[in-house]
């Protein structure tokens, strides 16, 4: 198995799992991920390095080629991880929602955690749980 040492949770295909949120939130996520590799899970989000920040008003050459290695690592996932935001919480840049997208379109098992943002993070596909600890508890 690829990506995890023992059992897959339900409907995952035992590829890397992405953790997506906003930017600001990297750091926690990086947290998270360490927790998933301790328990012999794969994660493979490069953004969570700290080299992607997309800067509001700034175009640079460089953000293109940090989404196309950010849809590379979800193209590579088996499971999708998306950390949302409570409506009106004024975070708008919305790069997530993008990437849910993508993992939807291409059939990945797609997991909420926090608020359910969007229409979408209702589809009866997606897994949701309140918190990334309600999470944890399935692994």
């Amino acid at each position: 198995m690829n990506g995890h040492a023992g059992a897959c949770p339900e409907n995952c295909d035992c590829r890397p799992v992405y953790l997506a949120a906003r930017y600001s939130r990297r750091a926690e996520l990086a947290g998270y991920a360490e927790e998933l590799r301790s328990r012999g899970i794969t994660v493979r989000a490069d953004w969570l390095r700290g080299e992607h920040e997309a800067l509001d008003g700034i175009q640079d050459a460089r953000q293109a080629t940090w989404a196309a290695i950010d849809r590379a690592d979800i193209d590579a996932c088996g499971m999708f991880i998306a950390f949302t935001e409570h409506p009106g919480s004024g975070h708008s840049r919305g790069g997530r929602h993008v990437e849910l997208g993508i993992a939807l379109a291409r059939g990945k098992s797609v997991i909420v955690i926090g608020a359910r943002e969007n229409v979408f993070c209702w589809l009866p596909e997606i897994k949701w749980f309140p918190s990334w600890f309600a999470f944890l508890e399935i692994l």
